[in-house]
């Protein structure tokens, strides 16, 4: 009788204030090489957000449903090495989109692998059309009224308009 493999588990740690379609990329391309992914949201106090941790939790949730079980949001607020350790992840996937992310990216990786040497990181480039969008970008193009559609999911795309149609 063979032994069962064990589960291969990542975490996609990040603020993802909003998520996008790049993130969502990068996600299918890591459910290629892990049995499941906790897409796993960061509070990011310091990047100053647009989003509640709570509301960036249900927009990945709605916006990752048809991976289906194979997914998981959860909002953590520790160590990314921590919280990879807590649920017995195996690998931390971060995804690079230019040569400018990858300085910040490779510093990051080399301080978990003193926190954890036990856990690899694995970078992930998303698709070509996908490569210059980041959340920052997506709320400067929403508070401008600029089209997100093929950029962010819908349910994204319309709390972004929310969010800058609101009265102050």
């Amino acid at each position: 009788m063979q032994a069962a493999t064990p589960e291969r588990l990542a975490i996609y740690p990040g603020s993802f204030d909003p998520v996008t379609n790049g993130h969502l990329d990068i996600l299918d391309r890591a459910l290629h090489l892990f049995d499941r992914v906790i897409f796993a949201i960061a509070p990011n106090v310091g990047k100053h957000p647009l989003f509640t941790p709570e509301e960036r939790m249900d927009m990945a949730l709605a916006a990752s449903a048809h991976f289906g079980d194979r997914v998981t949001v959860e909002i953590f607020k520790c160590l990314t090495v921590d919280f990879a350790k807590q649920k017995g992840a195996t690998a931390i996937v971060r995804g690079l989109r230019a040569v400018a992310d990858f300085e910040f990216e490779f510093q990051l990786a080399l301080a978990n692998r003193r926190l954890a040497p036990e856990l690899e990181t694995i970078f992930l480039m998303p698709r070509g059309k996908y490569i210059f969008l980041s959340s920052s970008l997506m709320k400067e193009m929403a508070r401008l009224g600029g089209m997100l559609s093929d950029l962010v999911p819908s349910n994204v795309e319309q709390a972004l308009k929310d969010k800058f149609t609101q009265t102050p």
